[in-house]
């Protein structure tokens, strides 16, 4: 994302200027979102593992994920596909101590994502659902687990779940990540900040200072 809106000249927000790597650097490494849906006198969410899926362009087009069939919110979406899903990245309490500044006033920092999407269940979709995850978070062990090693049970669990596609329709975020601190501040914070996900993410978003 730019610094301005290309069709309307508007001025993007200091914390709301991201980009699609952003995007997939956080979803990827935060995949545990809020989906929340249904009607407004009834509204359901869940806590769900989320995979992304991404185009040639590096574009959020897609999530897959999985629930539990008794789940409410199967219902609600059911009825009503319209979702939003709530994706909450590194977050840290910084204090004047961090900054080295007793004349500047504490703040937090966060990184969060707001999808909006349509939910598709389909139960052929479950085993991949399941597979992509599993893939995702066993990567990298020494010895990753695989759904064969359930043996039986493994066909038991999957009549009590459903596979689902969340076609992305918007994303909006609010990376707040040290940008407005001056230098010296912000070098500060990076120094004795013992939190190395958000000094880590505070980088990021602050490449070349």
């Amino acid at each position: 994302m730019s610094d301005a809106d290309g069709m309307t000249g508007v001025q993007v927000p200091l914390f709301e200027r991201f980009g699609d790597a952003d995007v997939r650097a956080l979803v990827e490494g935060y995949p545990l979102a809020w989906v929340c849906g249904g009607a407004a006198a009834a509204l359901e969410s869940s806590q769900l593992p989320l995979i992304g899926v991404f185009d040639e362009a590096g574009h959020l087009v897609e999530l897959i994920g999985h629930l539990m069939r008794s789940n409410p919110l199967h219902a609600a979406l059911s009825d009503d596909p319209r979702a939003t899903i709530l994706f909450s990245g590194p977050q840290a309490y910084v204090s004047p101590e961090h900054a080295r500044r007793r004349n500047w006033a504490p703040t937090w920092n966060y990184a969060q994502l707001t999808v909006r999407a349509e939910i598709a269940f389909d139960s052929a979709l479950t085993e991949y659902a399941l597979k992509v995850l599993i893939d995702a978070m066993e990567a990298g062990r020494a010895a990753p687990w695989g759904v064969e090693e359930l043996g039986p049970r493994y066909y038991a669990m999957l009549d009590r779940i459903i596979g689902f596609r969340a076609r992305v329709t918007s994303v909006s975020g609010k990376f707040k990540l040290g940008q407005d601190e001056d230098d010296a501040t912000l070098g500060a914070i990076l120094e004795t900040l013992p939190d190395g996900d958000m000094a880590a993410w505070m980088r990021r978003f602050n490449r070349g200072r």
